[in-house]
């Protein structure tokens, strides 16, 4: 079945949830208001829908392949790649002073859904580039700017992260890769990594590889750590592209899903060492490479709306198409398409309400993020990285989590034909396991959450939160609609589990870590699930106004839709709020009492 991109939903929520018209008015973004998101949208959607969606049944058929250290992509992904950069589509979101758009994330989120919607393998080669200007923006050097960051936004060159080694895989302590200085001031770097996305291609001129090492003589531990950029191929002086670096990849992974991805191990240095540069300075490694991290973290979270959406417009597709049985209700009397009874109803409103939360979650994630990097006022600025940071464990953690049940409930709706990879939904179930594992497992995510996010500033971001639902609630009693009355009670319910929560985990993590943790990713399912119902309740009122005031008429169906899937996810999601508090702060006891030798 082809993609289609859903962007009256994607509309909707930078209009009204985001607020485009707020992000339009901070310096440098004036042209950047809903006229341009709506324009850019619908070009976006032509690209994804008619180049990439048909590639994507493809790259799971015809994976990239290995052979004497050169990778071979799927047949038609680069000359999608080429379409891609020539798109101006890899440097949206970058500084026009690199040739990039310098569009607010509040519009590029959206298009970075459409790609991994389309065809996530295909996606995280810009996903990883992204990253890799990120890094090079705040830490390179003027010279290092100037060689890669044009390239790079322009897409004539791809990006990598380079963390994971045999023995190091969450835990960079671990980290062996060694640089040695030399006296041109450039490093040889020497190592294993492995996992490395699109660490070897043939779709771009040259890879660029960030790499965690230690420098010679560095401190062990974390505190040791390095960061460098290490070429495929070395570049001249004119920028032009010179002799093959020391560093080769010598397989690839043969993997559950996203097959299309080339998997990399690459070894450094094996012919004497790979010349490196120095990113920043000395023992910052980390520091620079967590940039890379959050921002591929967020991407990561969009990955998991995108391919829920996938899998809920095959399975509507499929549930419209397959017939079977008479409705319960014998409203036919025959038997007719599967979509009748309630069970598949049910599933397929959970798909859609989920998917459409965690939408509007991350973007307004998105325009925090817009308003913390580029508002004029710090207060602002400062109030909006605390909203931001805490939202992107929340958007890769409880979106990617998400996604798993959406998928699976495709696979389900498909019944016995979902077992079957020629349906196709296998892919998407296959595909969206591997977001709860890269860039921060879902356990990873949730320490975040609590130790940096929750515990540090004493829960004040999280219960500051907490306080913005409520005046939510209260706006949904003014309403005094049915469908606002009864989400206001759902949401109340779901806010006070959520801030008992975040009470408890300020109090216990450093006084009973193992009581604390022992909830952690129940609390960040609690708190994901507790800000995208929020989020679904603000666009309820919204929906209700715009029918109200006569501006939805046109768009009745829609805004009607928007109104039951905000009913549907309180009735029937944001109800687990209740149950997830009790086991976090009171389930911790049965967490850890069973002795090791007992497992």
């Amino acid at each position: 079945m082809s993609y289609k991109a859903p962007l009256k939903d994607m509309l909707f929520n930078i209009r009204h949830v985001a607020r485009i018209d707020q992000i339009a008015q901070i310096p440098g973004f004036e042209e950047a208001g809903f006229d341009t998101a709506e324009a850019v949208l619908e070009e976006c959607a032509k690209f994804n829908e008619g180049v990439l969606s048909p590639l994507n049944w493809e790259g799971d058929k015809n994976p990239s392949s290995f052979q004497s250290g050169v990778v071979t992509t799927t047949p038609g992904f680069k000359e999608a790649f080429r379409q891609y950069a020539e798109g101006g589509w890899q440097g949206l979101q970058h500084p026009s002073d690199y040739g990039g758009q310098g569009l607010p994330k509040t519009i590029g989120a959206s298009c970075g859904e459409m790609l991994n919607s389309a065809n996530m393998s295909f996606a995280l080669c810009p996903l990883l580039s992204d990253g890799a200007i990120e890094a090079l923006l705040t830490a390179g050097s003027s010279e290092l700017k100037a060689v890669y960051l044009e390239k790079l936004v322009s897409g004539q060159w791809t990006g990598t992260m380079n963390l994971t080694e045999p023995q190091a895989g969450s835990d960079l302590a671990a980290v062996r890769s060694r640089a040695e200085p030399q006296a041109d001031g450039s490093y040889k770097v020497f190592g294993t990594k492995i996992y490395i996305t699109y660490g070897e291609h043939d779709m771009a001129e040259n890879i660029v590889h960030l790499v965690l090492a230690r420098a010679a003589g560095a401190p062990e531990g974390v505190k040791g750590i390095s960061l460098f950029v290490v070429p495929k191929f070395m570049v001249n002086a004119d920028l032009s592209l010179g002799a093959r670096n020391d560093v080769h990849c010598v397989s690839i992974e043969h993997k559950l899903g996203i097959k299309a991805s080339p998997t990399a191990v690459l070894q450094f240095g094996d012919h004497g060492g790979a010349v490196g540069y120095l990113v920043g300075e000395e023992n910052r490694g980390l520091e620079y490479m967590f940039i890379m991290m959050n921002s591929a973290r967020y991407a990561v979270g969009m990955q998991g709306i995108a391919i829920a959406e996938r899998a809920y417009q095959k399975a509507v597709a499929f549930a419209k198409d397959r017939v079977q049985s008479r409705p319960v209700d014998g409203s036919i009397k025959a038997s007719a398409p599967i979509i009748h009874h309630p069970d598949v109803k049910r599933m397929l409103m959970t798909m859609r309400a989920y998917t459409e939360g965690c939408r509007a979650m991350a973007s307004v994630a998105a325009a925090a993020y817009d308003a913390s990097h580029h508002h004029p006022e710090p207060e602002v600025r400062q109030q909006s990285l605390a909203f931001y940071e805490f939202m992107v464990p929340l958007v890769k953690g409880y979106s990617t989590e998400m996604s798993q049940e959406v998928t699976s409930l495709g696979v389900q709706v498909h019944g016995g034909m979902g077992f079957i990879e020629e349906t196709g939904a296998a892919q998407y179930y296959r595909d969206s396991k591997i977001l709860t594992i890269y860039e921060g497992t879902t356990a990873i995510q949730a320490n975040d959450l609590i130790g940096r996010k929750t515990a540090r500033d004493g829960g004040r971001t999280a219960l500051s939160i907490a306080a913005q639902i409520e005046a939510t609630e209260n706006e949904l009693r003014v309403s005094a609609s049915p469908d606002a009355l009864a989400v206001a009670r759902r949401l109340r319910a779901a806010r006070e589990a959520y801030a008992d929560v975040v009470r408890f985990m300020a109090a216990n993590t450093r006084s009973s870590p193992n009581a604390a943790f022992a909830g952690s990713v129940p609390y960040l399912m609690l708190a994901g699930n507790v800000v995208a119902g929020w989020q679904l309740a603000r666009s309820l009122l919204v929906a209700q106004a715009q029918l109200e005031n006569g501006e939805g008429v046109a768009d009745t169906a829609f805004m009607q839709a928007k109104i039951i899937t905000a009913r549907f996810y309180a009735d029937h999601l944001l109800t687990k709020a209740p149950g997830l508090r009790d086991s976090i702060v009171e389930g911790a006891d049965s967490v850890n009492a069973l002795a090791l030798e007992s497992f």
